[in-house]
């Protein structure tokens, strides 16, 4: 289920992870070449990410809100 970005925060390994709509967290790391997200790495980039859609698993399992 599609949802969109409302805010970011770092884990414990300071990972950048998303805040969705939904209540659900997930990981958007940039850990090239399997996984290309450079504009997770600067404030810019992830202020321009605010509001756009990602596929929600969490959803779609129908898991509870994370905390």
């Amino acid at each position: 289920m599609q949802q969109a970005i409302i805010g970011f925060h770092q884990d414990e390994l300071h990972d950048w992870v998303a805040e969705l709509a939904c209540g659900h967290n997930q990981h958007t790391r940039h850990h090239p070449p399997w996984v290309n997200r450079p504009w997770v790495t600067h404030e810019l980039g992830r202020n321009a990410m605010l509001g756009e859609m990602l596929n929600c698993k969490k959803c779609d399992e129908g898991a509870e809100r994370d905390n």
